[in-house]
């Protein structure tokens, strides 16, 4: 079998580095290496709307593969997802990115949750066959999303570590807001936003987590509950 991502923590606490954890931080710091186009947190907001439009039109590929129509997918329906979307993983690959982005441990993938994993896969696997795929999918845009998505973080991890921590946030929005006194908090409460198990330090998968609800995609997910 091909080399694992790794398992996730299913408690969700204070996270050591796990295997898919060492992956993630693996390949940001390779396209750190590369810089980033963003020029300030302020271009990164800007983004927001057309990052927005093109996370929900994925939305009927979600609802494709949510075969029971339960609101969510399961590991049986995301294995396949995975077939039919040509992505190339083992069976423990899919396991493990299933673990870590079921951030709920309930055993079903939300929306938010499968567009998290898709863009993960989107920066672990470099395989140009499952990029095509998404694209013939009926989602064109969807490469560039997520490409804009690892700029962002890019910008964010001023010392190319593959975390962001809270100096490199504050530094971030003070790029953008230089001088006024309410950057401080703005950057701390983005930061708490980002930093869900608290332990100091944001991963590629926390930022995603967080940029989904900064686009509104979990206070949409709510509604459509509310209305079912």
């Amino acid at each position: 079998m091909g080399g694992s991502f790794g398992k996730g923590d299913a408690s969700n606490a204070c996270i050591t580095e796990t295997k898919l954890e060492t992956k993630m931080v693996e390949a940001m710091r390779r396209r750190a290496s590369e810089g980033s186009s963003m020029k300030s947190f302020n271009s990164i907001i800007l983004k927001f709307p057309k990052i927005d439009e093109s996370l929900r039109k994925c939305k009927d590929i979600f609802k494709q593969f949510d075969e029971d129509g339960n609101g969510a997918i399961d590991p049986q329906e995301l294995k396949h997802c995975f077939q039919i979307l040509e992505i190339n993983c083992t069976e423990e690959e899919i396991d493990d990115l299933f673990e870590a982005c079921d951030i709920n441990d309930d055993m079903g993938m939300k929306f938010n949750e499968f567009i998290v994993l898709l863009c993960l896969v989107y920066l672990l696997k470099e395989d140009p066959s499952a990029l095509h795929a998404k694209t013939r999918m009926g989602m064109p845009n969807l490469e560039a999303t997520f490409e804009t998505l690892v700029n962002a973080f890019v910008f964010l991890d001023k010392n190319k570590d593959g975390y962001v921590s809270k100096s490199e946030m504050i530094q971030a929005i003070n790029e953008t807001t230089s001088g006024e006194r309410s950057s401080g908090r703005i950057a701390m409460k983005r930061f708490e936003e980002m930093d869900w198990d608290k332990n100091g330090m944001v991963n590629f998968k926390e930022f995603l987590f967080a940029f989904t609800r900064w686009v509104g995609i979990d206070d949409n997910e709510d509604e459509e509950e509310e209305n079912v």
